[in-house]
């Protein structure tokens, strides 16, 4: 029984940590969208989603080493740190080791157009560990596993859609108010309060608003 002890610890934790990166996702995105109005407040959403993308990283460190621990199909560290390194489920460890190296990206303190860019790898990420936690793991198959899978698809991409709609529609917004031709182009906006409250302004002064709008 002991010798199993590793290979339980790696699923539980593995499950865990994908749990944890959902909401982490997912939290984020209830954020820019705005869809609590307000309430909870700003801040403390903010703390919650980097706290959960903390715990999301702590699992899965746990998950890896877990894996190296146990016996049973004896993966190495080239295994867990090279994609098709190892002759398990190569194309199913994969997906979880570019997702590891996702992770670590996102979760690394960069300046912040960086940062924002490279942020926007959450996506990715999400995907890349919600096919490894299918098809690497033994409890891929089962229904319950499947089912918070998909569900957690169909509320990020839910919740991403709206994202779009949101910016494309305070760009919009922006565009009508400054019709006047004297907005100038020049730096990229990309994040949806900052459009918001540059369309605030080219309703109020729109000969006085100078930024850009790219698609």
């Amino acid at each position: 029984m002991s010798h199993q002890i590793p290979w339980y610890v790696a699923r539980a934790a593995g499950l865990v940590a994908w749990t944890l990166l959902t909401a982490s996702v997912f939290w984020g995105l209830s954020i820019s969208t705005k869809v609590f109005r307000g309430k909870p407040r700003p801040a403390w959403m903010l703390d919650l989603h980097r706290y959960l993308g903390g715990l999301a990283t702590i699992f899965t460190v746990l998950h890896v080493a877990a894996i190296v621990a146990d016996s049973y199909v004896h993966f190495d560290l080239m295994s867990i740190l090279i994609p098709f390194a190892g002759s398990w489920r190569p194309v199913a460890v994969a997906w979880g080791v570019v997702g590891m190296y996702l992770l670590l990206a996102v979760r690394t303190r960069l300046p912040k157009k960086l940062w924002r860019a490279t942020h926007y790898a959450s996506f990715p990420l999400f995907g890349l560990a919600t096919l490894h936690a299918l098809t690497a793991g033994t409890d891929g198959s089962a229904w319950l596993v499947q089912l918070a899978a998909a569900g957690a698809a169909i509320g990020i991409a839910a919740m991403t859609v709206l994202r779009i709609v949101q910016s494309r529609r305070a760009r919009s917004v922006l565009l009508r108010s400054a019709g006047s031709g004297r907005v100038v182009l020049q730096q990229r906006v990309v994040d949806a309060d900052e459009v918001e409250r540059l369309a605030r302004a080219a309703a109020q002064r729109p000969r006085e608003v100078d930024a850009v709008i790219s698609a």
